[in-house]
């Protein structure tokens, strides 16, 4: 793998309370999915402010370029392009899309069924928009990245089970709440496996990953119990925080002094809400194995190959 140009933000810090606290990012380029609303909207919104050009990579177009423009005032330029994470056909035009280089890829959108679905390529919808479409996509710009691949995921992960042997459920009864997570520990052993891939080839590019700990954005958390949902509901409404304060570990995933292959998450009430903080700087780092096996997995569903790093694996 070719070298990447070392990114060269101004100060950086390893903690983050305030999105005022992301340094310059003048001349330098992020590509943030699910921008238009939620984390990714507010993530988007603080690197722009800091002077980046940065692209919002959204379902809905129209969404997208209303946000845009709504952004349009702050000393970074912004630009909506469509991308549907849920068809691998849309993953490929909007990669075909980006001619330059990519200081910050955001791998930030995400979904939550209440029920069995499948995308246009026939994975069950949680995993494929939440893991497999951001696996395409950074496959396809991996080698224009020359800063970080930042990835958000779930504390769901923590009680997740992955079954590689089913990953669209189709051999057993379908547990909405179950597959997010499995969803969300997918993303992080994959981010946890990229990080050694790139780590080997000697690319000062860095994976990392992170949770926005309970975060009111609209997203609704559905686990198939109605029971469950309420309280859930009720939860959100007592202890998340914002969009704003959901978004600070994904900045600080982004642009703080933190290693490769950490997750950073808030730092209060056990990762709840809070200032940005590591939450863990090698997750799953006993799950070697596991991360390999996702890895293969992911590249042969999505039929991408990375070829910068896989001769590694």
């Amino acid at each position: 793998m070719t070298p990447a140009t070392p990114e060269t933000p101004s100060t950086l810090s390893s903690t983050l309370s305030s999105a005022r606290q992301v340094p310059d990012q003048s001349g330098r380029t992020a590509v943030v999915t699910g921008g238009s609303s939620g984390i990714g909207r507010a993530a988007a919104e603080a690197l722009a402010a800091r002077g980046a050009h940065v692209v919002l990579a959204a379902r809905d177009l129209d969404r997208a370029q209303t946000v845009a423009a709504q952004l349009g005032g702050l000393p970074g330029r912004v630009e909506a392009r469509r991308l549907d994470l849920g068809s691998l056909e849309s993953v490929r035009a909007f990669a075909a899309t980006v001619d330059g280089p990519v200081d910050l890829l955001v791998n930030n959108a995400g979904t939550m069924a209440g029920e069995l679905r499948h995308t246009a390529d026939g994975f069950e919808s949680q995993l494929g928009i939440n893991h497999l479409g951001h696996v395409a996509l950074t496959a396809r710009l991996l080698d224009r990245v020359r800063g970080r691949v930042v990835t958000v995921t779930s504390t769901a992960y923590r009680a997740a089970r992955l079954d590689l042997d089913d990953p669209h459920w189709a051999a057993r009864p379908y547990h909405p709440f179950a597959a997010y997570g499995a969803s969300k520990l997918a993303v992080l052993l994959f981010t946890v496996e990229l990080q050694r891939r790139l780590a080997a080839a000697g690319s000062p590019v860095l994976a990392t990953a992170a949770h926005p700990g309970w975060a009111a954005t609209g997203f609704r958390t559905t686990t198939g119990n109605r029971a469950a949902d309420a309280l859930f509901a009720a939860g959100t409404r007592v202890l998340a925080h914002g969009p704003e304060q959901g978004a600070l570990p994904t900045l600080l995933a982004a642009v703080g002094d933190v290693p490769g292959g950490s997750l950073s998450g808030p730092s209060r009430l056990g990762g709840v809400r809070g200032p940005a903080h590591v939450a863990d700087a090698a997750p799953l780092a006993g799950e070697g194995d596991l991360a390999r096996r996702v890895w293969a997995l992911s590249e042969e569903l999505t039929g991408e190959r990375f070829s910068q790093v896989t001769a590694l694996g």
